[in-house]
């Protein structure tokens, strides 16, 4: 329907971030001005099959492919990426006022390694702004994530202050929240990781709203270190934990920058490494989310197997295209019928029950 490779050729002309710009453009007209559209490409990418359906927190997935924080910052392009197959949308990171993020240039392409290494340093419109957006169309067709963090001028000692006004602030407009404080952008923020601070942190977030807490961990720990800090959250309340994260790992590409971290195909092994001990430890008493390297549909079954309840993309739907949730979800349908599961429930975990 859309012919994304001929696309791309333009796209990959220009500056990573102005090509981000520019999706988003599309994305928002189209959203805007000729909303048939969306439901023209919905019936083209959108895999509807009881099969693929769970009930999550008391929210149904109608598929378990979700776009992962990061790519809608500020909950623009909620309609298009729904069209385009995303089973839930994670928008994000939000902080609680307005930042312009790192200086530019802040988003670099490896192509030869179908990966992209990024600095942004959470820019987004604010609490303020956000908010109203979504608002207008919450409850949406799908879920919605709303993926939060601090300003980067806030101090470490001020940091749950504004964590607890963000969770106020969007509870009424997500399913379910990710508390992020493992981006490699915003400086020392990793070292929030601890479980002190997460403990502290989400025992004040848990008491301010009756939506899931999720926990959003960094690859670049070991795993024990992983499965500690996730532990932490979960006795606190935490009701998920998607792992993970970009990473810092720069000797993943051939040409790295020295700033900021790297996501794509290069992540696949590290982050499949921390999601398997943390499914070790987890699996069956919290909603597990995988993400990071996941470019098919392969990929993603194998995190299904492993115990993840749902997966997320972000840079392969860059690479890849639109049709990248319809591939992943058809395709996990095909390998389901190959292995003998009726439903994505039976494959969940099936490799560790």
């Amino acid at each position: 329907m859309l012919n994304y490779q001929n696309l791309k050729k333009i796209l990959f002309k220009l500056d990573p971030e102005k090509a981000h710009l520019l999706a988003e453009f599309g994305m928002r007209l189209t959203a805007d001005f000729t909303p048939f559209l969306l439901s023209i490409i919905a019936s083209k990418y959108f895999v509807a099959n009881e099969r693929l359906e769970q009930e999550i927190w008391g929210v149904d997935f109608l598929n378990p492919v979700g776009i992962a924080a990061g790519f809608d910052k500020n909950a623009t392009m909620i309609k298009a990426l729904s069209a385009f197959g995303f089973g839930y949308v994670e928008y994000g990171t939000i902080t609680p006022k307005p930042q312009s993020g790192n200086e530019k240039p802040r988003l670099f392409r490896h192509i030869e390694e179908e990966s992209l290494q990024n600095a942004m340093g959470f820019n987004n419109e604010g609490i303020d702004k956000v908010s109203r957006r979504v608002s207008r169309i919450y409850p949406y067709a799908i879920p919605l994530g709303a993926n939060i963090g601090k300003n980067k001028i806030t101090s470490q000692e001020n940091a749950i202050r504004d964590y607890e006004e963000l969770t106020k602030a969007f509870s009424p407009f997500c399913d379910y929240l990710t508390v992020n404080i493992s981006s490699p952008n915003t400086p020392n923020l990793r070292d929030l990781q601890n479980e002190n601070f997460i403990k502290e942190l989400f025992k004040a977030c848990v008491k301010l709203t009756d939506k899931p807490i999720l926990l959003k961990i960094a690859p670049d720990m070991s795993e024990e270190n992983a499965v500690s800090i996730c532990k932490a959250a979960i006795d606190e309340g935490a009701k998920g934990i998607i792992a993970v994260n970009t990473t810092v790992d720069y000797s993943l590409v051939a040409n790295p920058k020295n700033i900021g971290g790297i996501s794509g195909k290069v992540l696949k092994d590290k982050s499949l490494v921390i999601f398997k001990a943390l499914a070790k430890e987890f699996y069956g008493k919290t909603t597990l989310i995988s993400a990071g390297g996941i470019s098919s549909a392969r990929d993603a079954y194998e995190r299904v197997l492993e115990g993840a309840d749902l997966v997320q993309i972000y840079t392969s739907f860059i690479y890849e295209g639109p049709s990248i949730a319809h591939k992943i979800n058809t395709g996990i349908l095909e390998l389901m019928d190959k292995d003998g599961f009726c439903s994505i429930k039976d494959a969940v975990g099936s490799k560790i029950k």
